[in-house]
């Protein structure tokens, strides 16, 4: 089983630089969306409807904001649009769809990067999340959460971590909060399941020369619910082209659905 997550930064801009025809030669299960930046009504072309996929779409009210998407080969049993929290459901930050006993996410957390008071909303987020993260680990459901978390877990997720101890993305606070879910709750980060290269990132910022340098942010996971921790059999990064700021993040599962 291969499952895709990519922030794309603009689902149209992505499709402008290729991701689609990247796409169709992947064989992925499933891919999951974040940031479309999009309305379904601004969707109609095909390409945003994938052959071969059922196509699930959870916008922001908010017009070229935020969005996550699912693309599944897999028809669902049932599809969750939202947490029922009207905050963060207006911005269209969580879907999951359900196939069986497996339930795959798309989850985009918010950044607190662009001012303090979304730094308070993103630890809202948090505050509400981590309960809910809870019931996933105890319902007897896998869980598969993909998605930008907007936090670099420790300083091996982060190329300058020095630098950005008081920064949005790798506060105490946060990093703490990871280690709560990786350590104590029993999540697992699929992509450090298996023994790594140094300096792996899938973001990098727009400012200077971050992509030359490979100044990046790991801030992109799947993380598991507990119960299918070694069930991960390859992962990768895509960094051959660049549809977004973000690269495409996939990983192979040994699941049978």
């Amino acid at each position: 089983m291969k499952i895709i997550t990519v922030n794309t930064n603009g689902i149209r801009a992505a499709a402008r630089k290729g991701f689609f025809e990247w796409l169709s030669v992947q064989n992925a299960d499933f891919v999951c969306i974040q940031e479309t930046k999009a309305q379904i009504d601004q969707l109609g072309d095909e390409r945003f409807h994938p052959t071969g996929y059922h196509s699930f779409y959870e916008d922001a009210k908010k017009k070229g904001y935020s969005g996550v998407a699912i693309y599944s080969r897999h028809k669902p049993d049932e599809v969750i649009r939202g947490l029922g929290v009207e905050l963060f459901d207006r911005e269209g930050r969580y879907l999951e769809i359900r196939v069986n006993k497996l339930s795959v996410v798309s989850l985009y957390l918010p950044s607190g990067s662009s001012s303090e008071e979304r730094q308070q909303i993103k630890f809202q987020f948090m505050d509400m999340f981590l309960p809910r993260l809870r019931d996933m680990a105890e319902s007897g459901r896998d869980y598969i959460i993909c998605g930008d978390w907007n936090i670099a877990h420790t300083k091996a997720d982060i190329r300058n971590w020095r630098g950005n101890q008081k920064n949005s993305g790798f506060l105490p606070e946060e990093r703490a909060w990871m280690d709560t879910l990786f350590h104590e709750m029993g999540f697992v980060d699929a992509f450090r399941e298996l023994e790594q290269e140094e300096h792996q990132y899938t973001w990098w910022s727009n400012r200077g020369r971050a992509w030359d340098n490979n100044t990046g942010w790991r801030i992109d996971y799947q993380v598991l619910t507990p119960g299918l921790k070694g069930t991960v059999r390859q992962t990768g990064i895509y960094k051959q082209e660049r549809f977004s700021d973000h690269a495409p993040f996939w990983v192979e599962y040994d699941y049978p659905l």
